[in-house]
């Protein structure tokens, strides 16, 4: 057994070409000695990675000319990876040196791994995780807060353990999983994405599990409640079509009649309400989605 297998590291950059710089910087410094790594532009209209190029002639760079969403560029590069393993990381995240090392000797001590994820804390907050495991989804809501969010690192969680989900902003793939499950479902676009590909993981008989011995710093807010049209079509329909494909026939009736007569009329008073307007139309038009289709 190769005890140092080649990990093929990939971030997307869309329209953040300082991040992907300062993500570069962090990641060209870690003790792990065999990767590649490839930095997919996914459509980006204003700024693109043209400036990052002769800046990083390690650095594998493709170019998207369309956004294909979260799931479709990360498959770009994923179909041109070698490692054995594949190591998809948030092109907002800064690692430490030594990162990487737990999570590969994890998958190669238990073969069952198909997926891992460290322990992320927010980068902007002292000390604050963001993830530490993660629930089953909640068949009422079709919705999971992962382990620890937003409590203070106080060693609670410093035991890795397999655990439900992974974290989309940082997570190691078998080759093995991308053999048997295939890959992201890219009709997702945004949100949900890696939730379904990890279920799908675990139902091919995969194990998943949170690896406490190593941590990602993610530049997302504690603060981010941050929503926009956008996101609030695409979390809605994509969290009705997760539970569509991923629930038995009685928990999708559950969870759709709990959406229908509790989850739309109390997200339309919260949006009069607060005068949200322009949440109403791309919410309505996530759930219509799901009829239509």
């Amino acid at each position: 057994m190769d005890l140092q297998p080649l990990v093929s590291i990939i971030a997307v950059n869309y329209n953040q070409p300082q991040v992907t710089r300062e993500f570069l910087d962090s990641v060209k410094d870690i003790t792990y000695p065999n990767y590649e790594i490839f930095v997919v532009d996914n459509g980006s209209p204003q700024q693109g990675i043209q400036a990052l190029i002769p800046d990083y002639p390690w650095v594998k760079f493709i170019i998207s000319p369309q956004n294909l969403g979260f799931a479709g560029g990360n498959n770009l590069a994923i179909k041109e990876a070698k490692g054995a393993y594949i190591l998809l990381l948030n092109n907002d995240t800064e690692v430490p040196v030594g990162f990487l090392e737990p999570l590969v000797n994890a998958m190669q001590q238990n073969p069952k791994i198909g997926m891992a994820s460290p322990k992320i804390k927010y980068f902007f907050e002292d000390n604050m995780i963001q993830y530490a495991g993660s629930p089953e989804i909640n068949v009422f809501t079709g919705r999971g807060e992962a382990f620890g969010k937003k409590q203070k690192d106080l060693g609670q969680f410093d035991k890795s353990t397999q655990t439900a989900y992974i974290h989309g902003a940082a997570v190691l793939v078998s080759r093995k999983v991308l053999d048997k499950t295939g890959l992201m479902d890219d009709s997702y676009f945004l949100y949900y994405e890696e939730l379904d590909w990890c279920k799908r993981c675990r139902n091919d008989g995969f194990e998943v599990w949170y690896i406490a011995e190593s941590m990602v710093l993610h530049k997302e807010s504690v603060s981010t409640g941050k929503n926009s049209p956008l996101k609030m079509y695409y979390m809605t329909r994509n969290r009705l079509k997760f539970m569509k494909q991923n629930f038995t026939l009685l928990q999708w009736l559950i969870s759709f009649s709990f959406f229908v007569f509790v989850a739309i009329p109390k997200n339309l008073l919260v949006f009069v309400k607060n005068k949200q307007y322009e949440f109403i139309k791309p919410f309505l038009k996530g759930f219509w989605w799901n009829i239509y289709h």
